[in-house]
């Protein structure tokens, strides 16, 4: 025979302990699911980098001290103020918004903590105003502190936009040429060139991209880009943003594009070696020993002592001494072929004495006499 199982059999199968086990189940689960919830948050609020300042106003010229804690170890912090920025909506118009050019940067210890001395300067956009802070490589992190910076006008901030949400819907390219100052060395350019839509319900206007390079296993490094101009609900545009490299780049960079915290796309540029830095390094190496070799040749040849020409007027004879008084000897207009193959080379030997026709060696010689001639 065969056994069917069916609910009396079940309920003489199951014991108290199990029944007790499933009674007490149902009210445990909601204390351990909010327990799970309640340590990541936990976890993440002690984790997240905050700013404290020691003072919420000063004018300009003054100065404040900027501390925070929470970052990571010995992180390359940025510190900014900037203007039409709130600590809950961040800085609306990147940095572009902030007073670049007093910011300070300062490296966090080994707990992720830092105290800085920061000038107050007026941003370039009205107040509210805030203290940005944020990493410069690395996992990008950044915390806000509200300020105000005295006798800095006020505006109210812009209306949000969150409705709208930008897509590539074109593959990116790189525009430009190198120019002949790259061939040696100059800083490459181009301009990232692409197509964006808003896909969301609300238009965007003057978006802020960021524009990331990265060259070998490094990680990119980003710099804010933004782009004036509105793109409207369901409209596309096109957009071309500045990119450019340190002198001397070569070799194979990526080039990212970034808009919030989504990277829409990624383009190579292969950048060639500067060969002209290469060339001019080979010339001035031979150029330059050449010039100090004929420098050092010349210097010898100016302070060696002149030896020939000591000996040979050392040797010399001393000439007659010639009176004042009497007649300068002229010499001849017409010379012999032998004086005249000579040159000048007769005038450092001595005098030979002058003979005239009558008294000359040949005329007072006797002649020979013919045969049979007595």
């Amino acid at each position: 025979m065969t056994r069917r199982t069916g609910p009396e059999t079940l309920r003489r199968a199951a014991s108290p302990a199990r029944l007790l086990t499933l009674a007490v189940l149902p009210a445990l689960l909601p204390a351990l699911f909010l327990s799970v919830l309640a340590v990541p948050g936990a976890r993440a609020a002690e984790s997240a980098p905050t700013v404290s300042l020691s003072k919420k106003e000063a004018g300009k010229g003054g100065e404040i001290t900027v501390s925070g804690k929470g970052w990571r170890g010995e992180a390359l912090l940025m510190l900014l103020i900037c203007g039409q920025a709130t600590p809950e909506r961040g800085v609306i118009g990147g940095t572009n918004s902030c007073a670049n050019g007093t910011g300070r940067a300062v490296t966090t210890d080994e707990k992720g903590a830092f105290s800085k001395r920061l000038p107050v300067a007026e941003p370039p956009e009205p107040c509210p105003c805030v203290v940005h802070v944020a990493t410069v490589t690395g996992e990008q992190a950044s915390a806000d502190a509200a300020f105000t910076v005295a006798g800095h006008p006020t505006a109210e901030l812009p209306s949000r936009t969150g409705g709208g949400k930008l897509a590539v819907l074109a593959a990116t390219r790189l525009e430009g040429d190198s120019s002949l100052l790259t061939w040696f060395g100059a800083p490459p350019a181009r301009r990232l060139v692409f197509t964006v839509g808003n896909l969301g319900p609300a238009p965007v206007e003057d978006p802020v991209f960021e524009i990331g390079t990265a060259h070998g296993v490094y990680a990119p490094q980003w710099e804010e880009r933004q782009w004036r101009g509105t793109v409207a609900p369901g409209a596309r545009a096109r957009i071309a943003l500045p990119v450019e490299l340190s002198a001397g780049a070569h070799g194979d960079y990526q080039i990212s594009l970034r808009y919030g915290k989504k990277v829409l796309a990624e383009q190579p540029w292969g950048v060639g070696r500067p060969w002209g830095v290469t060339l001019f390094w080979v010339l001035l190496c031979l150029v330059v020993p050449a010039a100090v070799f004929r420098i050092g040749m010349a210097v010898v040849d100016r302070i060696r002592p002149r030896t020939g020409g000591a000996h040979r007027t050392a040797g010399a004879r001393p000439g007659p001494a010639v009176s004042k008084g009497l007649p300068r000897r002229t010499t001849p207009v017409a010379r012999t072929a032998r004086s005249a193959a000579a040159g000048d080379a007769d005038a450092t030997t001595a005098v030979l004495p002058w003979f005239t026709p009558d008294s000359a060696p040949s005329e007072n010689r006797p002649r020979p006499t013919t045969k049979g001639q007595a």
